[in-house]
């Protein structure tokens, strides 16, 4: 997993509230396990007509947004049905940070799990940044994990708080599996005591 230190890239604003994951990555596009190829179908419902052409008023499709680092989203965002693929869209289109009042549980944790930031702020915040997201291609926010700031375009700055665990996982890589690799010296030890003791097994 890509280590997570700071981002600084353009905030697409997106004020609707209850974003679930349905939306964000449609059942269609369920049948593959692979991570990557999916950002193309991000917010698939939203962003295509029946005819598979853009619709030119979604945000990710106006050019100021198509390069979008950050969303910034109304209250619930992830809610709905558990799909880790949610994640994987939203990173392999780009998004490295969601910002919003509050996510879903699993969605939540799932970010975590793929190098995605997600930020829980209070109300007047995330409204402040959703008007400094509505700025178009000046829309520039910059995301330190590190020290915990939000500094916007005209640069002032909003704190947020962390899972310190969660956080040290975002800043060195670590999904589960890394994490598992670092302790695989003391698995490969236990492994050889136990074919000694049990070598029929």
């Amino acid at each position: 997993m890509e280590k997570f230190t700071k981002v600084t890239g353009v905030a697409a604003p997106m004020p609707l509230i209850n974003i679930d994951t349905d939306m964000i990555i449609p059942k269609l596009f369920l049948k593959t396990i692979k991570r990557s190829g999916l950002g193309k179908n991000l917010f698939d419902e939203m962003r295509y007509d029946d005819a598979g052409e853009e619709i030119p008023d979604f945000v990710l499709n106006k050019p100021a947004y198509r390069n979008a680092e950050i969303i910034v989203a109304g209250d619930n965002f992830g809610c709905g049905s558990s799909r880790e693929h949610a994640p994987w869209a939203l990173l392999d289109f780009g998004i490295r940070v969601v910002i919003s009042t509050s996510f879903a549980d699993i969605f939540y944790s799932n970010c975590f799990k793929n190098g995605i930031l997600p930020i829980i702020l209070a109300q007047e915040d995330v409204d402040k940044l959703m008007d400094d997201a509505g700025r178009g291609a000046n829309a520039i926010l910059s995301v330190d994990l590190e020290n915990q700031k939000i500094t916007g375009p005209d640069g002032g700055e909003v704190s947020f708080e962390v899972d310190a665990f969660k956080k040290h996982c975002l800043l060195n890589g670590l999904d589960d599996i890394g994490l598992t690799m670092q302790k695989s010296d003391a698995i490969a030890a236990f492994e050889a005591r136990n074919a000694a003791a049990m070598p029929w097994v």
